[in-house]
């Protein structure tokens, strides 16, 4: 006979869900008010969005304070897990979503932003994005990561030309296969171990001296495939640069930052405690995922003859090189994981920013893409603004001091040499080196050859004040966060020191 089991509301821990319980709400709320006053314009649900994205950062930043003060908590039947990295990961999703939603404000030839099913499917793709990075149960993890990536297929889809459709085509079955590989490696270290809770698969695994050791390569294997899919890694890539190119740039750029550090963070949580056991075959892998990543991707950014797909494969090795940090595994590679994605994350939407600003509804004669090398010829001459700023993005990306994401690099080149990866350091310092060419190769486009078409290249000046705004902040902070690095360092080291990576 079963027992009845009390559960106290108090135990439950509900405060560990509210940021997420705040953007599902927003989403149902502006469904609701569509279908009750449909055709109401766009601008009310940009306003309904960062209404809540505001209360949603609120709630993280108590999380924040709650932590501080009590240390890791768990909530909701131990299934949520509210430690420094989930604090971080969720700081760094909703802050970057707050800079992407004004964007929405610009002209009406972006009709993407007029149906608002675009906000709503954006809320819930950042809630799921929120569980991903707020548990360490990998049935949840799934749960957040399926719930956000069937919220984006059809924001890429609902920039309604042929690439996109492709675009969102490619996503979905790349999407459905990594959510597969998921799947059966996490079934894998259930019935090795009994749990789906990662600290506990960890405790088990330790505690047999990892006696099922081709088990356990069988489970992160698979695991490691459906991130490195998510992560765009090397050779798990091949859908990056066909679906940046068919979503609209900004939405490119949102992609490349948001999705990869909810990623990193379950990534963090899963393969840094097998690294540390001394399983060697996972770190064998892993060096070998990250050097050819960051190395092959900079060679195919090379080659490129469009801006966007250039830029495509830069994350790529961007995230290689981020990639590093979780390979390394020490305290200082996490907090320098966190500190360059927050460094890069500024300049990369910026540059992709740019992009969008510049996009034209019909292609010129000649043109075979949006954003060909040749479309920017002389830029400086005839949008000298736009120019220098398209310049500072790239020089920013580029790790080149004093901007800003040159700390970063410099910060986890260090942490590789402390960690006694040497080479692996070298390696990093090499391909930052060689991704420099292709940045400066659009300067030398912009600053050093004569206009192809001069006609209506002045894109910026007439740009909304929303999307100047956010613009100069992504400049802003390019230029001068070099000085906060030392107090980010502190704020970023602080919780991830005490949730014990």
């Amino acid at each position: 006979m079963l027992e009845a089991v009390n559960v106290s509301f108090a135990s439950l821990n509900v405060a560990t869900l509210m940021p997420m319980t705040i953007a599902i709400i927003g989403a149902l709320a502006i469904i609701v008010i569509d279908l009750i006053k449909g055709g109401l314009d766009k601008s009310l649900y940009v306003m309904i969005a960062m209404l809540f994205l505001l209360l949603d950062l609120g709630a993280v930043m108590g999380s924040a304070n709650v932590f501080a003060a009590n240390g890791t908590q768990l909530g909701f039947f131990d299934v949520m897990l509210i430690d420094g990295l989930a604090v971080l990961g969720q700081i760094i999703i909703v802050v970057a979503s707050m800079m992407f939603i004004p964007l929405a404000l610009t002209s009406k030839r972006f009709h993407e932003f007029s149906y608002p099913e675009f906000f709503a499917l954006f809320l819930f793709m950042i809630a799921g994005f929120q569980f991903m990075v707020a548990s360490d149960n990998l049935i949840l993890i799934f749960v957040g990561l399926e719930t956000a990536s069937l919220a984006l297929y059809p924001m890429i889809a609902l920039h309604n030309r042929s690439k996109s459709f492709e675009a969102a085509v490619k996503y979905f079955t790349m999407g459905a296969l990594a959510a597969g590989l998921f799947a059966f490696g996490s079934m894998v270290l259930y019935a090795l171990t009994g749990s789906i809770e990662i600290h506990q698969i960890a405790g088990v695994l330790a505690a047999d001296g990892y006696a099922n050791m081709g088990y356990v390569l069988v489970g992160t294997l698979f695991l490691l495939a459906a991130f490195a899919f998510k992560l765009s890694l090397v050779p798990f890539h091949t859908w990056t640069p066909d679906v940046y190119e068919g979503s609209s740039a900004a939405l490119a750029g949102y992609m490349s930052i948001v999705p990869k550090i909810a990623a990193f963070i379950v990534a963090m949580r899963l393969f840094e405690f097998l690294i540390h056991s001394g399983v060697i075959w996972l770190e064998v892998v892993l060096y070998a995922m990250v050097v050819i990543t960051m190395t092959m991707a900079n060679i195919w950014a090379i080659v490129q003859t469009d801006v966007k797909r250039m830029l495509a494969y830069s994350s790529v090795s961007h995230a290689g090189f981020v990639m590093a940090a979780v390979l390394i595994g020490t305290t200082q590679a996490n907090t320098g994981l966190f500190l360059y994605w927050i460094l890069f994350s500024f300049a990369n939407l910026g540059a992709f920013t740019m992009l969008w600003v510049s996009r034209q509804k019909v292609l010129l004669p000649g043109q075979s893409s949006d954003h060909p090398f040749e479309k920017f010829s002389g830029m400086f001459q005839t949008s000298p603004i736009q120019a220098t700023l398209m310049a500072l993005f790239m020089l920013t990306l580029a790790g080149l001091p004093p901007f800003a994401l040159f700390w970063g690099k410099l910060y986890l080149i260090g942490a590789a040499v402390s960690g006694g990866f040497t080479v692996l350091a070298l390696i990093m310092a090499l391909n930052s080196a060689v991704a420099g060419y292709y940045y400066i190769k659009l300067i030398v486009f912009m600053f050093m050859k004569d206009p192809v078409n001069a006609e209506g290249r002045d894109y910026l000046v007439n740009a909304s004040t929303s999307l100047k705004t956010i613009i100069g902040m992504a400049a802003f902070a390019s230029l001068f966060l070099f000085l906060a690095v030392s107090p980010l360092i502190e704020f970023i080291g602080s919780f991830v020191y005490n949730s014990g990576y």
